[in-house]
């Protein structure tokens, strides 16, 4: 109704996992950061942090914010609704003031709540308490993780990350992280130097219908272009914060390449670095003729495997059986040309364990002539092409496909991967969890 004022809360995993309190007041939205989160439960009283104001429009994003930032991370509406002023009838002075009373209307919150600042002003913290009074919506014992889904959208914060929608550019608020059938539709009509709209940035296109990688038929560069807009919002979180150096072939795959570390000068004035935050900096890279995208292998050890590809097949399968035993989180692809990566989350210095970890497999099975050994500091980022003919992608598989006598390393292109990323989605988002310290090897 008009005049009422708004709220949101939302569910946050950056640094740490946090509440998001945020209250319409005076046209922004006032902001308590509440680590463990409100609750209806009257004996509780929870910490709460006092932090920057929002715009408006920030009141319904739902999304990711781009790691390497303020606040990177996923973002779920976990509650919404109306709240009005109780006690005080002026909410910013109450909050000057060090005490806010507000009556909620939410779908999960209700009733009255309490905020009081457990600090002197200008002490330098920000610090507050957060309590339900008992009325007829407080209830004991209630924990707003018993309580995850999004109001937005019903989904999780894992799914929401694994397949967002919006991402938040702190200059321009919240950009769309999917292409719209419009704007594939205006792709297929570019013509030679025409620009193009997509993700709230306009991309100036040579030659769409060059040919960058050949085969029966060749794959042409607005193809590519498709692929990675198709392709940009499952991408992102896994290169999001590290800087990406491509690889371009501005004739085409069999051709010679060069290495791009940074944007060239006649890069749009919108792209200030590779260390891509947004997915129209992917298809921009597309757009140069980057046919492949490397990453630092930071944040993740990464186990590659050569040799014969049955006998990759095998070591392949013995790893997944020590990633259970050990408990560890762990993604596995093929590499779009001859052989099998491992990505497992980790923090801190990784070869001494991937060291370990490749010997002790290599003893189960000493007769084969090669094994598994770390990857170099960079590393082709999964759902990237390769410079090949048919366009192979640096594709995840699912552990169960590693007994599947069909699979190939080259078996999946520019254009089965949306399709197949579609029916499977993500199978590399275990990789997306915590990098957290490697279990000892015993």
């Amino acid at each position: 109704m008009a005049g009422e004022r708004r709220f949101v809360v939302q569910r946050h995993r950056a640094t740490r996992l946090h509440y998001d309190f945020r209250l319409e007041i005076d046209g922004v939205l006032v902001s308590w950061a509440v680590p463990k989160g409100p609750t209806l439960d009257p004996k509780v009283r929870r910490a709460a942090f006092h932090v920057e104001d929002h715009p408006m429009d920030y009141v319904d994003f739902e999304g990711v914010i781009p790691a390497g930032g303020y606040g990177g991370g996923d973002v779920i509406v976990w509650d919404a609704g109306t709240w009005e002023p109780y006690k005080d009838p002026d909410p910013a002075a109450a909050v000057a003031n060090g005490e806010l009373h507000a009556r909620l209307h939410g779908e999960k919150l209700r009733g009255t709540f309490v905020l009081i600042r457990t600090n002197r002003p200008g002490s330098g913290k920000d610090g507050w308490l957060m309590l339900h009074k008992r009325d007829e919506h407080a209830v004991d014992g209630w924990d707003p993780e018993d309580h995850p889904r999004s109001v937005l959208s019903g989904r999780t914060s894992e799914e929401v990350l694994a397949d967002p929608d919006r991402l938040w550019d702190p200059h321009s608020g919240a950009r769309p992280l999917k292409a719209g059938r419009e704007e594939l539709r205006a792709l297929d009509a570019l013509g030679d130097g025409d620009t193009w709209h997509v993700f709230g940035r306009d991309l100036r296109v040579a030659a769409p219908d060059a040919v960058l990688f050949p085969g029966r038929p060749p794959v042409t560069r607005r193809e590519l272009l498709r692929y990675a807009a198709r392709i940009a919002p499952t991408l992102l979180p896994h290169v999001a914060g590290r800087a990406l150096n491509l690889r371009r072939f501005p004739r085409g795959a069999g051709t010679a390449g060069s290495w791009q570390r940074r944007p060239p000068r006649h890069a749009p004035a919108w792209l200030t670095s590779l260390t891509i935050t947004e997915p129209a900096a992917l298809v921009w890279a597309a757009a140069a003729g980057a046919l492949e995208w490397h990453v630092p292998a930071t944040g993740v050890a990464v186990i590659g495997l050569d040799g014969a590809w049955q006998d990759q097949l095998a070591l392949a399968r013995l790893y997944r059986t020590a990633f259970e035993h050990l408990g560890v989180a762990a993604g596995v692809k093929v590499s779009g040309g001859h052989g099998i990566e491992l990505w497992v989350p980790a923090a801190g210095d990784t070869t001494g364990w991937v060291g370990s970890l490749t010997r002790s497999v290599a003893a189960v099975v000493p007769d084969l002539a090669h094994h598994g050994a770390p990857a170099g500091p960079l590393v082709l980022a999964p759902y990237s092409p390769l410079a090949a003919p048919g366009a192979p992608v640096s594709a995840p598989v699912g552990w169960d496909e590693l007994d599947d006598p069909a699979l190939r390393p080259d078996a999946f292109t520019v254009r089965t991967v949306p399709e197949r990323l579609a029916e499977r989605g993500d199978l590399f988002a275990a990789v997306l969890g915590p990098a957290r310290p490697l279990p000892p090897l015993v």
